[in-house]
This record gives C-alpha cells, structure tokens and sequence, in this order.
C-alpha cells in the first residue's frame, strides 16, 4: 500500500526558526519562495528475506569456549575446543636454585608435580555433564599477527606435537561441577570454578630429553636460562608453544572460559624451614588465545532453507539476509533525496520447552552484504552511514534499526552490484569504555566483533505472500529542482 505525504515546509532538522500564525497554511512561506518549497513524501515497501550459513568467520574475542552443546530450539550441535598461549612477565622469577629442595635420585631438581587449570566465569548448560577432553601439546605457536577463522583447527593444520616425538596428549574426564572439590576449597572467598588436567606423567622434551613431569622441565629450563622466561617470544618459541584442548566425548555443557594457567609445585627452603610452594604462568590478552568451532552444517543447512521465518545463531552459524526493494524505492523518485530508511524486524518466540535456551542475541550489526568480510577484517565499528547497530528491545520483542538511509543511498549510487540491495544482519560483541562524568559521562564503542557465544533466536519474515518486514522511506526534493 502507498501514501504520499505533501508537506509545504523546510526540514525542522535544518532549521533553528519557528513561524507562528493563527492558521498553518503558509508555514514555511516566509522562510522560501515557492519555487523552493520543499515536498516531503513517505512510502513503505515489503522486504525479503532469508537465512544465510555463517560458515567461517573472524575469531576475535577475549573469551574462550570449551564444550558440547545442542541448541534445545533447533537440535542443532556445536563444538569449542581452545588454544591457548602463555604470557610470562619480564620480572618473572623462581628462587635461587640451591634454595630448592625437591631432588631426585640424581639430586637434580624435579618439580613435585604439575597441572593446567583452566578458569571459567561461566557456563551454559548443565553442569552435571560427563564430558572428555584431550590436552595436546603444539610443537610450534601460532603466530600473532595473521587473521584466523572460527574454524581454524591446530590439529589438522600440523601444530600438534606428536606422541611418537613425545608429545602430551593426556585426556581428562571432568564435569563443571567437579565433585572432587571439597567444600572448603569451594567455600574461600578466591576460589574460582575450573577444569584441572594433571601433568605428571613422563615428559619427553623436543630435544629427547626425559624428565619425571612437565613441570621439572619447565624448571630446569628456567634454570638453564631465565631470561627465556622473561620474554614472551622467547618462551613461546623456545619453551611452550601452547596447549590444544579437544573435546572428544560428551554433550551437554559449554564453559566460557577466562584463564588458562599452568602450576608447577615444589618445595624450597625459606627461613631455614622447607616449604611447599608453586608458581604458575598464566593466559593474557598479550597472547593468543582462540576457539576453534565445529558445527554441524547438514543441520545448519536444513535450518537455512526453512521458511516462515529466517534465524541468527552463533557461534559461526546463521546470519539474516534482508533484499531491499530498490528499483520499486527507486522508481519515479530520481531527483529526490532519502532522508530516512526505516526497518523493524521483530523476533518469533520459542516455543521449545527446556531449561536450556540459548540466550536472544543482543546486538546486531547491518550492512551490505559486500562487506561482510571486510568489516570484521579492518576492525570497523558501525558509522551510521553504511553499518548500523540495532539493540533487542525486550518488550517491543524487537530490533529497530531507525534510519538506514545511508545504506539505501549508497545502492541508489551504485547500481550495478552483484549484491545490489542485499543487507545482511550479523550478532556482535561489543567492547566499550566510559568517558566524562556525571550528565557528561558517554559509552563509547572502541571494537566489535562477532558474537562467539551461544546466541540463537528466529525472525519473522521469509514468508511468500505475508509482509512481515517493511522499511519506511522518506523522500525530500525542492521544486522546481
């Protein structure tokens, strides 16, 4: 359906000035002759839409996912297995050598023992699932300074140290729970829930030498030369590369994990008393960490060809395509100007019933979809003119996008696009900080990135014959122009 609206007055936006009578039939009169009265139109246009595959997309995000989860909505599955990297600082310090008391048969210094704890803020979930993993340890790290993928593997690109060269691959069993924590442990105020793997087995280092755990290798390598310790490219590349953890069997639980950290325990003399003590090297922003995510696309790919509706799952799952109507938008408004381009679309409820929903994407990014890629690639953050940020507004159940008219001009230049008209929605991650204070204080957003937690919701529209997404134009033209 099709309205026109003819108002005969400058856009209250451009001006500072307002006309006052008695009757409003000459508002804007004084202000300019009638050649240049302004004609404000307004239409509303169906738009189309459908449900695109994510397939592999940029891996940037301060938090990792270990896990097996099956969206209770949809029955489909995904899995986080995480790399992690060491960060050593440059005061790094063990105490002196003859101050240590744990010796072997050969009084050579040995560590007691040795684990990797990794620390999660969070989970998804139930934390009574029985899962399995297998730590393995990378012969060579994974370099800053390239872009990786969501589906970047360790494993199948050649970064695994191999058993027959001595390399760790021991597997765990846990649960989140871990009932093998006492109450006390739990009860102190610092503790924080975490999966512990035990490196006390026979260690074979690349240079074929054996120690009684890796944690003894990693003193005498600190002994032999500190400085290696205290210089993160020096240990990444001469000491520890990094651990792949794999997810192997189980489903039903998905940790967000923080820190990575490796302990080492052992005892030495202080104070002419012989004391248990530890150190530990620790998982920083200063090193990479990442999730590589395995999906399963034959689920993914039936969920895409439904129709009714179109979906948004992440992690690296489906995206929303929106075609915009352009040669009907287009059509009999050449000389006018979009001012205003306005698009809803409004989330359909699951009616699935389980404890364990994935949550409702709160951000979203629009834009062509020509620079889907590009956008995540050069770190860009919506500009308002070709990519914009809409919220979930939970009462309007809802994302608003108020005004996409730089998108809808940029088509209107640019008409010989493969992709001409076609925007495609993306779940994001948001990183902020605070500036000012008080009536002064503003959020501003210094990265976006895309949404690697387990998000899933559907949006109406992709339904033949039914208009359940609309945008609302606004045109502007002079006369006689």
């Amino acid at each position: 359906m099709r309205k026109e609206i003819i108002v005969a007055c400058m856009l209250i936006a451009c001006i500072g000035i307002v006309s006052c009578d008695d009757t409003t039939d000459t508002i804007g009169g004084s202000l300019v002759d009638n050649t240049d009265k302004l004609n404000v139109k307004a239409d509303t246009f169906n738009v189309t839409s459908n449900t695109l595959l994510a397939e592999n997309i940029i891996a940037r995000t301060s938090t990792g996912y270990l896990g097996r989860i099956e969206d209770p909505e949809t029955m489909a599955t995904v899995t986080g297995n995480l790399m992690s990297q060491f960060h050593v600082l440059s005061n790094y310090e063990l105490p002196a050598k003859d101050s240590i008391v744990s010796h072997d048969t050969s009084n050579q210094v040995i560590a007691d023992s040795c684990d990797i704890q990794l620390f999660y803020s969070s989970f998804y979930g139930d934390s009574l699932s029985q899962m399995k993993l297998t730590v393995y340890e990378l012969k060579k790290p994974i370099e800053e300074g390239h872009t990786y993928y969501s589906n970047f593997n360790p494993e199948a690109q050649g970064y695994i140290r191999s058993l027959n060269t001595g390399g760790i691959a021991e597997k765990q069993s846990y649960t989140l729970a871990n009932p093998t924590e006492t109450d006390s442990i739990r009860k102190n105020k610092d503790y924080i829930p975490n999966i512990t793997i035990r490196l006390n087995k026979q260690y074979t280092d690349k240079n074929g030498v054996v120690y009684n755990n890796y944690g003894t290798f990693l003193l005498r390598k600190y002994l032999e030369d500190p400085v290696t310790f205290r210089d993160s490219y020096a240990f990444l590349h001469d000491i520890c590369p990094g651990f792949y953890f794999k997810v192997d069997d189980g489903l039903g639980s998905m940790a967000h994990i923080q820190r990575v950290q490796i302990n080492i325990y052992f005892r030495h003399k202080k104070n002419g008393k012989s004391i248990t003590t530890s150190t530990n090297l620790v998982s920083t922003e200063e090193v990479l960490q990442m999730t590589n995510f395995s999906n399963d696309n034959t689920r993914l790919q039936q969920l895409a060809n439904e129709t009714g509706h179109t979906y948004l799952k992440t992690p690296a799952g489906l995206f929303t395509q929106l075609t915009i109507p352009m040669s009907d938008i287009m059509a009999g408004h050449g000389n006018d100007s979009v001012n205003s381009a306005k698009i809803i679309l409004y989330r359909q409820n699951n009616t699935s019933e389980s404890a364990y929903h994935f949550n409702i994407p709160k951000n979203l990014v629009m834009l062509p979809s020509d620079s889907l890629q590009s956008f995540f690639a050069n770190n860009r953050i919506p500009d308002n003119k070709t990519s914009f940020l809409a919220t979930y507004n939970s009462t309007t159940n809802s994302y608003v996008f108020n005004n996409i008219s730089g998108i809808v001009n940029l088509f209107m230049r640019h008409t010989n696009s493969a992709n001409w008209g076609k925007v495609v929605v993306v779940p994001v991650e948001l990183q902020t900080v605070t500036q000012g204070t008080g009536n002064n204080q503003q959020t501003k957003i210094t990265k976006v990135s895309h949404e690697m937690g387990l998000t899933s919701t559907k949006l109406l529209g992709n339904s033949p014959g039914r208009n359940n997404i609309e945008i609302s134009v606004i045109y502007s033209r002079f006369n006689g122009r």
